[in-house]
């Protein structure tokens, strides 16, 4: 059985050949794998983690070469559900150099929100150590009740869990629904991780110590909250601190934050008590996964960019 175990979302991104220009203005467009979950699983599995991923795709060709590209990845897919109602969620990717995001989901339903509570193995998840979801999957039913149901199993069974809401606004109804569900899985989680163009919109607040405040107070035993280029910032209640980023000519930005996520649960995994952690030991961590986004952003797509120990140790 895997010890860490991903949940939610696993899709193709189709990612312009041509940076800095509209969706509408893109001349052609890669073919990628894609879902911040997914990635997380890969990113694991590329670091040695024993990993399985939890999810649902179309009984279609794009099903199909997902499944591929995550068991040639070392991902286990036992959980890995074709529907036949629904086809696998494509999402067009227009890269820009200044990091940001424009994205439009073909998801009316995509097969990931397909996935229902009895299609969640408890056995399964029970085995691991280490649980990870996001909050894309929880956007509609029944995606929603099998990803609650599967991050309570995992809690009652004593795993870490990690969380990356990973906003993704537009595959909400509407944004109050996005904030209340995002806060709702907010204290099952022992690890979470925000990025600094998500902070605001999570926390509703400016005030970043008041926002900390607010999610440490509910139990998050490590908050990190990356900065692209400028690297994280992190707290554990007990030591806190900035670590800078690396200066890269960058390709594409996705999946930037899923790589930092996996290398950071990689080496936590060395850790029981996280609130028991000194600075020593969060900084060596926090540039190892600060190195390993710099390198997610040298290659198109982020399945195929997601870098292995010796790479990293070597851009180290």
């Amino acid at each position: 059985m895997p010890k860490a175990l991903c949940i939610g979302e696993l899709l193709i991104d189709f990612v312009s050949t041509t940076p800095d220009v509209t969706l509408a203005e893109a001349p052609g467009f890669v073919k990628a794998p894609g879902g911040a979950p997914a990635n997380v699983a890969v990113g694991l599995a590329k670091l040695g983690v024993d990993t399985g991923f939890i999810g649902k795709v179309g009984a279609d060709a794009f099903g199909d070469f997902l499944r591929e590209v995550l068991q040639q990845n070392g991902v286990d897919t036992a959980y890995l559900i074709a529907g036949e109602t629904s086809r696998t969620t494509l999402a067009f990717v227009a890269t820009r150099s200044d990091g940001m995001k424009d994205i439009t989901f073909y998801r009316h339903p995509g097969a990931d929100i397909q996935l229902t509570p009895d299609e969640i193995d408890i056995g399964y998840i029970q085995s691991a150590e280490l649980f990870h979801y996001g909050s894309v999957s929880l956007s509609h039913s029944p995606s929603r009740e099998a990803t609650l149901h599967a991050i309570r199993s995992a809690k009652a069974s004593g795993a870490r869990l990690s969380y990356d809401p990973n906003l993704r606004l537009m595959l909400w109804d509407d944004a109050a629904n996005a904030k209340r569900w995002i806060w709702e899985v907010m204290p099952y989680a022992d690890v979470v991780k925000i990025s600094d163009e998500e902070w605001e919109f999570v926390t509703g607040d400016a005030d970043f110590e008041q926002g900390i405040e607010r999610i440490l107070g509910l139990g998050v035993k490590l908050l990190v909250v990356t900065l692209g280029e400028r690297g994280c910032y992190y707290t554990n209640g007990f030591a806190n601190g900035f670590v800078d980023g690396f200066t890269v000519d960058v390709v594409d930005t996705l999946g930037a934050g899923d790589a930092f996520v996996a290398a950071m649960l990689a080496q936590l995994r060395q850790y029981m008590d996280l609130t028991a952690l000194e600075q020593k030991q969060l900084d060596p961590i926090m540039r190892y996964a600060n190195a390993a986004g710099a390198l997610a952003t040298q290659k198109v797509g982020v399945i195929p960019s997601l870098p292995t120990p010796s790479e990293i140790e070597s851009f180290l």
